[in-house]
């Protein structure tokens, strides 16, 4: 598959859930990226990968200009429809962070959630982030940790989902700060800052129940499957989230990482 017929099922993908309410369950994340990058009144702010733009919203409540994009059309409306809501102005656009139509050094601040991480290219995500920044403007970008929290359960689906294409890179190998230096070292002066987004519940059953109703790609791997295999996925993401019971139901570590960097 080459990556644009990857990508664009990525934009199906994204918008076949209603990711607003996952993206809710991740505002600690949220809160502190933008805590960090300090959004200041008229500030030139792009927000790639913006999924429902709850970093977009947190940037204009503080008075900065952000223009707001994603590959998914969907997560583009509920997030204008919800920016309408909150009085906010914000210039959203259906965009493919890996050719973005934006100037050259047109922004002061560029962040992402775990948004571009899941664009197939990293190299290209990396050359746009720099395009974009302007000399001594800065980008935020927050990234899972492997291999653990969002990493883990997506090393238990794994088994249940087709391979990937042949080049396109993990989101996960952003969480790595060896991999982002490599990526991101030679445009930007880089630090890193590490905190946790646990997932909570009653049951493991009932958290994986709601991925499936509102996180497109879980939903996207459940509907694909067979009734017997789905009856198995459903089984295996239940006793997945089982392992994190404690004394007041499941509490699951997450942990994220913050990447900030300051434009050479």
């Amino acid at each position: 598959m080459a990556f644009g017929e990857l990508k664009q099922r990525q934009g199906v993908m994204w918008g076949s859930a209603p990711f607003e309410e996952i993206a809710r369950q991740i505002s600690v994340m949220h809160d502190d990226l933008v805590a960090r990058l300090d959004p200041q009144p008229g500030q030139r702010w792009l927000d790639l990968g913006t999924g429902t733009g709850e970093v977009a919203f947190r940037a204009a409540r503080a008075g900065a200009q952000v223009s707001a994009s994603d590959l998914s059309p969907e997560l583009v409306d509920t997030a204008k429809r919800q920016a309408a809501e909150q009085g906010l102005e914000i210039d959203f656009a259906v965009v493919d962070a890996e050719k973005t139509p934006y100037g050259d050094a047109s922004f002061e601040v560029v962040s992402s959630s775990v948004g571009v991480i899941f664009a197939p290219d990293h190299r290209a995500i990396a050359g746009e982030l720099a395009r974009v920044t302007q000399p001594g403007g800065r980008i935020g970008l927050t990234a899972w940790r492997p291999n653990v929290g969002v990493g883990e359960m997506f090393v238990a689906m794994k088994p249940f989902q087709p391979p990937p294409p042949e080049g396109a890179g993990s989101p996960f190998q952003w969480g790595d700060e060896s991999y982002v230096e490599g990526l991101l070292g030679d445009a930007f002066e880089l630090e890193f800052h590490e905190g946790d987004s646990p997932q909570t519940g009653e049951s493991g059953e009932q958290i994986w129940d709601d991925y499936v109703s509102w996180y497109g790609p879980s939903r996207t791997l459940h509907d694909s499957l067979e009734p017997e295999r789905r009856a198995e996925l459903n089984r295996t993401m239940a006793e997945f989230f089982e392992r994190f019971r404690g004394e007041d139901g499941i509490h699951q570590s997450r942990p994220y990482i913050v990447i900030l960097g300051r434009r050479r």
